[in-house]
């Protein structure tokens, strides 16, 4: 099969029309393993395929080339592929075919993974600018790929000299103002570098890049302004990009901007991302720290929740449910009092009246509230989730067992999420063992129609059996039957006997 290979390319070199060996090479190709390629490969005849590439407008005989090089190319090792094939890679990412540009960007993308392979992207000052370029592309799958790879040569002190110390930033700029989106997907390349480290973040900065990024912030386009948050929220991920950001006043001037949304009648727009800012912030940082320093955000997510408007609730959900995942976070929604009691109590309604996607959520949200480790169990904490749960509803168990026993899937797991939140905590095993026919319901495979409320239901069971208070609350005969559920696993179906009748 090998020996084909050469001789199939041999015979399309010097054919007019050869579509029909192309399919066989095709064929040929993808049948050998890239192990048996890979010898095969380096003393192909490349170019054939590159000027069948080039000097081609059959849509299919570029299609089958682009994939008879895709497989021949990754057959090869990077630091060969950089140094025999800049040129052919370059006048992929300019070809008019989006294929074929796929082609070369993915190339590169191996190249740039490759230590070894870099300095050689580097020392070709026109390929950079091409893959600088194709973040302008309308294929959006090529402006990634591009972002991707000029990131990943940005990981070093010559790739970020060669993109921000050369006229490579003057392409950046120039690249920027083809549109809005183009802007943005230079903005997504500069907080990705940022992000790598303090040096990378210094190089940004100088740029002036990242000043024209933060001056967004304020312009007078609300979908403009709500993309520059999202960008800005990725540059808070770090602890140097937050300490950028503090320093430059950014996180005070958001803060001001939540609060200045009261007044703002297209505030809708931006004001999601204003809270996921803080979310984010408060999650990677100090749940505590940030909710005390900025308490209109915990005051407009409440204000959300609270409101009427769908897409506000459904933030507003999420953002509590991720500030309680953690002890720190319920502390401090614990600490707001009253406003938090009456939060809970919009949960419990969200969880029963809206729409079956905020219903969801809302379960969601008050499964992480409700959730708390075992090696986190403290009297004090256990007595604000208890408290928390009865909350909810006036009778908590019996709204969240006929939400499991109801056919909508989501809702159903979503009970059962609830169930598993509060079954390593001693209130809530008191609770199911004194809830008539609960613990029957929990080891009836039958009453889970699908795999994911299968495995829902196990993962139940699961947090039962390793709580250390279970076998005294439920009693030995339950806990033996809920350690055979454990033992048997998720999906067990007992083998039904048949007996054999004379004369049948």
């Amino acid at each position: 099969m090998a020996a084909s290979v050469s001789e199939l390319l041999r015979e399309i070199a010097e054919l007019e029309e050869p579509l029909e060996e192309l399919r066989s090479l095709k064929t040929a190709v993808y049948s050998l393993p890239l192990t048996a390629l890979r010898d095969l490969a380096v003393g192909l005849r490349f170019g054939v395929l590159f000027a069948l590439i080039d000097n081609s407008d059959d849509r299919e005989q570029i299609d089958t080339s682009v994939a008879i090089l895709d497989r021949l190319l990754q057959a090869l090792d990077p630091v060969y592929l950089a140094q025999n094939f800049r040129v052919e890679l370059q006048k992929g990412l300019q070809h008019s075919d989006d294929n074929v540009k796929i082609l070369a960007i993915s190339q590169i993308g191996r190249i740039v993974e490759n230590t070894d392979a870099v300095p050689i992207i580097l020392s070709s000052p026109e390929l950079l600018k091409e893959m600088i370029h194709s973040i302008g592309g309308k294929k959006i799958s090529v402006a990634k790929e591009a972002i991707k790879s000029l990131s990943r040569v940005s990981q070093s002190k010559a790739g970020l000299d060669a993109l921000f110390m050369t006229n490579m930033l003057q392409d950046l700029k120039d690249v920027m103002a083809t549109n809005d989106v183009v802007r943005y997907r230079v903005y997504e390349l500069v907080v990705e570098i940022s992000s790598v480290s303090p040096v990378s973040l210094d190089y940004c900065g100088n740029s002036g890049l990242i000043t024209q990024l933060l001056s967004e912030l304020t312009g007078d386009d609300v979908l403009i302004r709500a993309t520059a948050i999202e960008m800005v929220t990725g540059l808070a991920q770090s602890q140097h990009g937050r300490q950028y950001l503090a320093q430059q006043g950014i996180i005070d001037r958001i803060s001001n901007m939540i609060i200045g949304a009261e007044s703002d009648p297209f505030s809708g727009f931006y004001l999601p991302n204003l809270v996921k800012f803080f979310g984010n912030l408060a999650m990677v940082d100090s749940p505590q720290q940030i909710c005390e320093r900025y308490p209109a955000f915990i005051e407009k997510v409440f204000e959300m929740i609270e409101g009427q408007e769908p897409t506000m609730i459904g933030v507003g959900l999420d953002t509590i449910g991720i500030l309680g995942s953690c002890v720190e976070g319920k502390q401090v929604l614990h600490k707001t009092g009253r406003n938090f009691q009456e939060v809970l109590r919009r949960l419990g309604s969200i969880s029963c009246n809206a729409s079956t996607d905020l219903r969801v959520r809302c379960l969601d949200t008050i499964a992480s509230l409700l959730s708390l480790p075992n090696d986190q169990q403290t009297e004090d904490l256990l007595a604000m989730t208890e408290t928390w749960f009865h909350t909810l509803h006036s009778h908590p168990m019996e709204t969240f067992c006929n939400m499991s026993s109801q056919p909508f899937p989501e809702i159903h797991i979503g009970a059962l999420k609830i169930f598993t939140a509060i079954a390593s905590q001693p209130w809530g095993q008191r609770l199911m063992i004194s809830t008539p026919g609960f613990v029957e319901y929990i080891v009836d495979r039958s009453a889970e129609p699908d795999k994911p409320s299968k495995d829902a239901k196990f993962e139940l069971v699961k947090t039962l059996v390793d709580s250390k208070t279970t076998a005294e609350i439920f009693g030995n005969q339950h806990y033996l039957q809920l350690r055979a559920y454990l033992r048997e696993g998720p999906y067990f179906v007992k083998a039904i006997a048949t007996v054999a009748v004379d004369g049948e």
